[in-house]
């Protein structure tokens, strides 16, 4: 470790132990990068995702009242409901109409519980195959929810819950002779790969569980976007971040405040899932645009021969900016990325800069390149490109303008 990063992090530290944490000092250090070393970059996050007061004095009658929301949130959408539909039972013959699961009540207790089941498969095939090039979300963590894994009460999970709802959901095929199969649909859509679906010894639950459950929480407290696929990509890196910190304080508690920042960043940028808001000056279309914009005004040759290829801006743009850039670069550059975004009180503009940047930097393979090599390059952003380079460049741009 040179002198020089060590010298970063005292400055951290001492940012940190002020009383009234300083936002403009804060922000201007971690613009820069924040160190992993400490936790200090999981604290950074919280802080900068406006999900800690910057007044330490309140920090611990804070963590303790959100923790004890997260607690109400799993018993009243997860442990109640399965309780509620092991009561109920599928195969009870004194059933009653309000409780039949084939009440087509709209209101109905089992309409709603099938409506969650839709939701929770898309949500569960997502976080499955969260960065497969790592091991990290496939292993169990070391805090499994007690409140749900609780050896006394043999409550529904929801890996439980999403194995019995495939089971019971049968496939049926028809093939060319006529004759028919009966498959259940993981088989038949190959949901569960072996390597996806390793059993962990009872009592224990992996990584990837415990985003599925952050995602169905937040689907369930947010009906009017609920989950759309994609979510997973940027709740991930924040679990990621808070899960691995070095200080076991604060990483037993990674699940409730992945939810909490999660849920601050998507107020912020749920307006890019909202298909009925595309059009409009807060939605997605408008923010593709203005990437287009920027860089007429930045690089005006490079914008022609987009132009003139007929490259338009939502053929690789709407993943770079609904997802926060987290599908173009390795984990550790996606958080290195995140360090100087969520710095940025304006973050949303200053992604929008990186976007430029980065188009800006691989300029003369675009200038050379016909549509199918650059559009090739575009949905899949050579990663020869360093990030530290892009946030400068990024960096440059906003100060020229």
């Amino acid at each position: 470790m040179s002198s020089a990063y060590k010298n970063r992090i005292l400055e951290f530290k001492e940012t940190l132990s002020e009383e009234t944490i300083n936002l403009k000092t804060l922000r201007e250090l971690c613009f820069n990068g924040i160190p992993f070393e400490g936790g200090i970059r999981a604290l950074c996050w919280k802080i900068l995702l406006n999900y800690l007061p910057s007044d330490q004095t309140l920090w611990e009658s804070f963590l303790k009242k959100q923790r004890e929301v997260y607690s109400q949130f799993l018993k009243e959408m997860i442990i109640q409901p399965g309780i509620a539909k092991a009561n109920m039972g599928l195969s009870r013959e004194d059933v009653t109409m309000e409780d039949h699961p084939l009440n087509p009540n709209p209101d109905s207790r089992w309409n709603n519980y099938f409506k969650d089941n839709e939701i929770l498969l898309q949500i569960d095939k997502d976080v499955r195959r969260l960065y497969p090039d790592m091991a990290f979300f496939q292993r169990p963590t070391d805090y499994p929810c007690q409140l749900i894994l609780d050896p006394q009460n043999e409550y529904e999970t929801l890996r439980r819950r999403v194995e019995q709802t495939t089971l019971k959901a049968q496939t049926v095929n028809r093939n060319r002779s006529g004759v028919t199969n009966v498959s259940s649909p993981g088989k038949a859509f190959n949901l569960y790969p072996s390597n996806e679906y390793e059993v962990l010894p009872n009592g224990s639950e992996a990584h990837w569980e415990v985003v599925e459950r952050i995602l169905f929480i937040y689907a369930k407290l947010n009906p009017g976007i609920a989950y759309v696929q994609g979510m997973n990509e940027i709740v991930g890196p924040i679990y990621y971040t808070f899960a691995t910190d070095p200080n076991s304080q604060w990483k037993e508690h990674a699940e409730a405040d992945t939810f909490f920042c999660f849920t601050n960043l998507m107020s912020e940028n749920r307006d890019n899932f909202i298909k009925s808001l595309d059009d409009s000056q807060c939605g997605i279309t408008y923010k593709m645009e203005s990437v287009y914009s920027m860089l007429k005004d930045k690089d005006l040759e490079l914008f022609l021969k987009l132009e003139e290829q007929n490259i338009k801006p939502q053929y690789f743009t709407f993943r770079w900016l609904t997802l926060l850039l987290s599908q173009e670069f390795l984990l550790p550059d996606v958080i290195r990325i995140w360090d100087t975004l969520f710095s940025d009180q304006d973050r949303f503009h200053f992604l929008i800069l990186v976007c430029c940047a980065m188009l800006i930097l691989i300029r003369d393979n675009l200038l050379a390149g016909d549509f199918t090599v650059n559009m090739r390059s575009l949905q899949d952003y050579p990663i020869s490109i360093d990030v530290h380079t892009i946030l400068t460049k990024a960096k440059d741009l906003r100060d020229n303008s």
